[in-house]
């Protein structure tokens, strides 16, 4: 399923992304989009966009290859684009977030810049570029939009100064406890992280966003989590990489107390199961099978308000 022809090489896409692509019968279309819209530098119209966030997404991959989704927040203007190769990002180091490993200087990283109030949302991948431990620069890799789809309107307003953390330790664990349970059945948006080495030995990092009706995450016995996977850009960015590694790094926010749930884990693409059919508008699954868990209580400085539902 992974094979590569001479084509390929000078896709945007990877291997396991073609794969995806061709499963579902669009990899010719989607070769013109991939390299028109798949840039190595960020368009204006992003890097005016970055500045105005007061949180942003980030997938990043420690020493051990584990890899973790965070969400950091500041102060809007904590990231600026010099020039459209280089985002800037001026963030502390964070012992307690588990994704801060994977921070170092000439690491990968994937970012996802998100409005929640206006359903924007652009993302990139690059390498990072660290000089101290109060910011990093992120030299461009790729850049790239995404659609509104499947994202929950809210507001957000900062409940503490940013630039205080909180008191409350993170909670280690190797299973979901009734917190964790609770915080994925209830959700309607969490974030993924993932990654792939490319043939020409550099890492490429993604996370994304993925939304539905609040409980579309289901949870068995077991602690494995089936996620459904709905139509899209068809980009398969997320489960193009887990076809050729297969962990990921997941993170759920409770929007209303700022707790933020961590894991990382391996991955499972169910591209035809009987189970699809259990989940509405789902074209395919995934599970993800939890090994480490890092719950950590007033994690955020913000608190989102809900608008309306998909």
């Amino acid at each position: 399923m992974l094979e590569q022809t001479r084509q390929d090489a000078t896709s945007p896409w990877h291997a396991g992304e073609l794969a995806m692509q061709r499963s579902v019968g669009v990899a010719e279309r989607m070769d013109g989009p991939g390299r028109n819209f798949v840039r190595k530098a960020m368009p204006e119209q992003h890097r005016a966009f970055f500045p105005m966030l007061p949180f942003v997404v980030l997938g990043a991959v420690d020493a051990k290859g584990d890899v973790w989704a965070t969400v950091r927040a500041e102060r809007p203007g904590f990231m600026a684009s010099p020039e459209p190769e280089i985002l800037e990002v001026r963030l502390p180091r964070d012992a307690a977030d588990p994704a801060d490993a994977g921070m170092e200087d000439g690491d990968a990283i994937g970012m996802l810049g998100i409005q929640l109030e206006t359903r924007r949302r652009n993302r990139l991948n690059g390498v990072i570029r660290r000089t101290d431990a109060g910011a990093f620069q992120v030299r461009v890799g790729q850049s790239f939009g995404n659609c509104p789809q499947y994202i929950q309107l809210r507001s957000s307003a900062f409940a503490r100064d940013p630039d205080m953390p909180t008191a409350m330790l993170p909670l280690h664990s190797g299973q979901l406890d009734d917190r964790a349970l609770g915080m994925i059945e209830g959700a309607d948006t969490f974030f993924v992280a993932s990654y792939v080495d490319r043939e020409n030995g550099e890492r490429q990092v993604d996370v994304s966003h993925r939304g539905g009706n609040a409980g579309f995450v289901r949870v068995g016995a077991d602690g494995v989590l089936t996620v459904p996977d709905f139509p899209g850009n068809r980009f398969f960015n997320t489960l193009g990489n887990f076809l050729v590694n297969p962990k990921a790094g997941l993170v759920f926010i409770d929007f209303e107390t700022g707790d933020m749930l961590q894991m990382t884990g391996r991955v499972e693409v169910l591209l035809d199961s009987p189970e699809v059919a259990a989940f509405q508008r789902a074209e395919r699954l995934w599970r993800f099978t939890p090994e480490k868990i890092v719950l950590r209580p007033d994690a955020l400085p913000l608190r989102w308000s809900l608008h309306s539902n998909l």
